[in-house]
């Protein structure tokens, strides 16, 4: 056998040579098709519970969220590890599953205990999401606004509620722009708002409650359609404008 593919290749050297060309040329392309990951993503299969409460601190975040979540996340199939971080205003929970199983089913499963979830967190302090599809590498970069002059406090031109907003609205959304970029968290700064201080003696003589006041500014902050008037040959369509853009609007409720 050997002997007549000696035979062979002597007496076919031009075909033999043009094989080898091949064969080089098609492990040269292959080489430069390979793809190579200086940091290959080996993340198992897991899916993220995240839910924000801005008031509290880690200690509560982890009594009064991470761990209904993780209860309620405990007894699924093919768990392989729950494990969780409570930060400041922040409940991260991680449930990990078997490698042999589907990732998107994992997530069903997920989803069907997040309703368990929201039942045993007290109303208002936080309902937990789960986070968009990513691995253990997806936190990959930290960063902190500040003014050019300053922290932020007095003197520098933005109070921590204005770094804040421009966070919120000009830079995270830059950010989820960018192709790869799924979520972008905020931390740090205050969140802006319009609080409405009552007062416990009016509301008294006014026999009005806490919830009536509530549900009066819920009410009231809404755009609202109204079909059209038809005259002549045209069509003018009706809005009502209730939606709130300032402290007076929310004044004029009240």
């Amino acid at each position: 056998m050997i002997n007549a593919l000696i035979r062979f290749s002597v007496s076919q050297r031009l075909l033999v040579m043009l094989m080898v060309a091949i064969m080089i040329g098609a492990g040269i392309y292959s080489f430069r098709q390979l793809p190579i990951d200086a940091v290959p993503d080996v993340t198992n299969v897991q899916v993220q519970v995240l839910t924000a409460a801005p008031s509290l601190a880690p200690l509560e975040v982890e009594r009064q969220i991470t761990f209904p979540v993780e209860v309620a996340m405990s007894g699924l199939p093919d768990i392989e590890e729950i494990r969780s971080v409570s930060k400041f205003g922040l409940s991260a929970v991680t449930v990990v599953f078997d490698d042999s199983v589907d990732i998107y089913f994992a997530r069903q499963l997920v989803l069907e205990r997040l309703s368990q979830a929201r039942e045993q967190i007290p109303e208002n302090i936080g309902s937990p999401e789960m986070g968009p599809i990513s691995t253990g590498l997806g936190e990959i970069y930290q960063y902190e606004i500040r003014p050019k002059h300053g922290n932020g406090g007095e003197g520098s031109g933005y109070d921590p509620t204005e770094l804040r907003t421009i966070q919120d609205w000009i830079v995270r959304r830059q950010l989820l722009g960018v192709p790869g970029v799924t979520e972008v968290n905020s931390f740090g700064g205050l969140e802006k708002q319009y609080q409405v201080r009552l007062d416990p003696i009016k509301l008294q003589a006014y026999e009005l409650s806490l919830r009536d006041v509530l549900e009066a500014v819920a009410r009231n902050n809404a755009n609202v359609g109204g079909a059209y008037i038809e005259h002549g040959a045209e069509q003018y369509l009706l809005r009502g404008i209730g939606l709130v853009e300032s402290a007076d609007d929310i004044a004029n409720i009240i």
